[in-house]
């Protein structure tokens, strides 16, 4: 079954797995050691986070390692962008009319 990012990034297990592997590749076992859930829990999710390609893995001997892919977080980033420039737009009016606001008060 193909899963897309947006269904990988809901579960907040997933979302924590990530911010691991960004910062560095881990092993299952190292990173089911930051969960209070069995290595078979942590396993489930990784493996849906490689079904959507957020997460690589590379056979070194023994171990697997798990890569953070940021090309594919784009397809999120993507679709936040048109939300974003909504937000920073309201922002900036907030601003405005607390700076108007203000200036009204330490005129008087």
């Amino acid at each position: 079954m193909r899963r897309d990012v947006f269904q990988a990034v809901a579960d907040p297990t997933r979302r924590a797995i990530l911010g691991l592997i960004a910062l560095q590749a881990m092993t299952p076992n190292a990173l089911a050691e930051h969960f209070d859930t069995s290595r078979q829990a942590v396993s489930k999710h990784i493996k849906i986070l490689t079904e959507c390609q957020l997460v690589k893995q590379q056979q070194n001997g023994r171990e697997i390692y798990y890569h953070f892919n940021p090309q594919k977080m784009k397809e999120i980033a993507d679709w936040l962008a048109p939300f974003q420039k909504m937000w920073e737009d309201r922002f900036s009016r907030l601003d405005q009319v607390l700076d108007n606001l203000k200036n009204k008060g330490n005129a008087n």
